[in-house]
């Protein structure tokens, strides 16, 4: 589809109203948590011919969480006007804790492509933990949340190429993008410029709006209890609920007052090695996948 350079702005303008209509999605962020999925998510909705789903995380192909609303459900969450249409729910990448999610993906949308973001797995284990326990999820000290690494799911979601090989047992190579947290950090442009092209669209597309970043762990705060109570409230304005992205921002005014910051936790170098250890395999195994040779990490 060919989108002059004057008509870009009033496209977006028109995609920020609720998507009409039905149909599947061909485009799934499946991961990894705390790599960057919500930028990236935020990313594509930028360009004219993707249309993101409002909701980021529609947690579908799960048993676990909305597999029985069903299909028609599932559908009402994508524009049959854009022609990709996509959603990014790092659970799809947490396996063993949920099971049979690539099955379930392939057998109703064989041909969508697949976008997996990788970090420093180290990384992304102490980011995980403070996202954990900022939301309250976590109430362990860091040492206690990584004592046993037996069914851990910090150090599942780690094991990149673990959650990768269940995928290519259902999905052609093809179909799947392998990008690292760092290379979109640090070279934004040429990595959407990558990631456009694997989709399909048209690559030259570009946004100021392509610099801002989402969710950073610095700015991660823990709730009180009443802060907590104002987070979980249900927002609503004359038109019903509240924009996902404004609603989260007025919580987290609202919350400030009755919220600390959270420091990120300093890994001691004995609890390093046996991470390093843990997950080197793993590590081992998907750089001979992807080729790529992930220089700034520790592992």
């Amino acid at each position: 589809m060919k989108i002059m350079k004057g008509q870009r702005n009033k496209i977006i303008v028109n995609k920020t109203i609720a998507g009409k209509g039905s149909a599947l999605p061909n485009l799934i962020i499946i991961g990894a948590m705390k790599c960057a999925t919500t930028s990236l998510h935020y990313y594509l909705g930028l360009h004219p011919e993707i249309s993101m789903s409002r909701k980021k995380e529609l947690d579908y192909f799960q048993l676990e969480f909305n597999w029985d609303r069903g299909v028609d459900w599932y559908k009402s969450n994508f524009d049959s006007r854009a022609p990709v249409r996509g959603e990014s729910s790092t659970r799809y990448s947490s396996y063993p804790s949920y099971q049979g999610v690539p099955e379930r993906m392939a057998s109703l949308i064989p041909d969508a492509r697949l976008i997996y973001i990788v970090r420093d797995p180290v990384e992304r284990i102490i980011s995980h933990y403070v996202h954990s326990y900022a939301k309250r999820i976590e109430n362990r000290i860091f040492t206690d949340a990584l004592k046993d690494f037996a069914g851990n799911t910090y150090i599942e979601r780690s094991l990149y190429y673990t959650q990768l090989e269940r995928y290519l047992n259902w999905c052609p190579k093809s179909n799947l993008m392998v990008l690292s947290f760092e290379e979109l950090r640090d070279n934004r442009m040429a990595t959407l410029k990558k990631v456009f092209k694997f989709i399909g669209v048209d690559d030259s597309f570009s946004s100021g709006l392509f610099f801002k970043e989402k969710h950073r762990a610095k700015d991660m705060r823990r709730n009180n209890q009443l802060g907590a109570g104002i987070s979980e409230m249900r927002i609503v304005n004359s038109v019903g609920e509240i924009h996902q992205g404004a609603m989260w921002h007025l919580k987290r005014y609202l919350a400030y007052p009755f919220s600390t910051p959270v420091v990120k936790p300093k890994l001691d170098e004995n609890m390093r090695l046996e991470l390093i250890g843990r997950l080197s395999d793993d590590v081992h195994r998907l750089r001979k996948f992807t080729g790529a040779k992930y220089e700034k990490w520790c592992v």
